[in-house]
């Protein structure tokens, strides 16, 4: 793979996939279009991807060298299914899929059809705007791929900006839910404690409890060292 000669397509314009694709955009890829339906994801993907065409899912995944999966999960298996029910999938194209909870075996109806399967999942919350894109650059991302192309989920991590973790294929539910506690405790705690300041007349709670939680999550993870890596 040669770094900025891809045509990527996006199919999903959530909060994920038009900033990954800004990203690889960035890196110099070429974003050839976005399926995006709504209002707000029409507007998300012309404000983060200016001047990328919206197309619908056939076209993309057609004109696509690489097309990023950025579904919710709970449609994502039907989605590749269905696209290669109808022949849609391409001998060597890449097929990029964000979901948390899978590997590369919810890709299995592309990898049949010749494509090549990668799981990339960005450990991060999203906002659906640029902003996101900084916060790339301290984030991981988990890759699950078959041993040949795995170094290419590697560089398309790092041309993200995040630094590339491996998951194997068994862990991935162990990993999303790893993850998914995490998020979720936080964002409760966080919406508890807003409230409370809320309720006592406190101006800007969210200026008063960015600093405590960001040091105690700092402090937290130094209490955790990384274990060694087994030889």
């Amino acid at each position: 793979m040669k770094p900025g000669r891809l045509g990527v397509g996006v199919i999903g314009a959530g909060r994920v996939g038009p900033v990954l694709a800004a990203a690889l955009a960035g890196a110099g890829h070429a974003i050839i279009g976005i399926d995006a339906s709504g209002e707000d994801a029409i507007e998300r993907a012309e404000t983060i991807l200016p001047g990328v065409e919206i197309l619908d899912i056939p076209t993309i995944v057609e004109r696509s060298e690489l097309v990023l999966l950025s579904v919710p999960t709970a449609a994502l298996a039907d989605l590749v299914a269905g696209l290669a029910a109808t022949g849609a999938w391409q001998p060597g194209q890449i097929v990029v899929h964000t979901a948390a909870e899978h590997g590369i075996e919810v890709l299995r109806p592309a990898l049949e059809c010749g494509a090549i399967p990668i799981a990339l999942h960005p450990a991060m919350t999203f906002t659906g705007t640029t902003l996101d894109l900084s916060r790339l650059l301290e984030a991981t991302i988990a890759v699950t791929a078959p041993g040949p192309v795995l170094p290419i989920g590697q560089a398309l991590a790092v041309e993200m900006g995040a630094e590339p973790i491996i998951v194997d294929e068994a862990d991935r539910a162990a990993y999303a839910e790893a993850v998914g506690a995490a998020r979720e405790f936080a964002d409760g705690v966080v919406a508890h404690a807003m409230r409370q300041l809320h309720e006592i007349g406190v101006e800007r709670p969210s200026r008063v409890l960015g600093g405590v939680v960001r040091s105690a999550v700092e402090t937290a993870l130094s209490r955790y060292p990384d274990p060694p890596l087994e030889p």
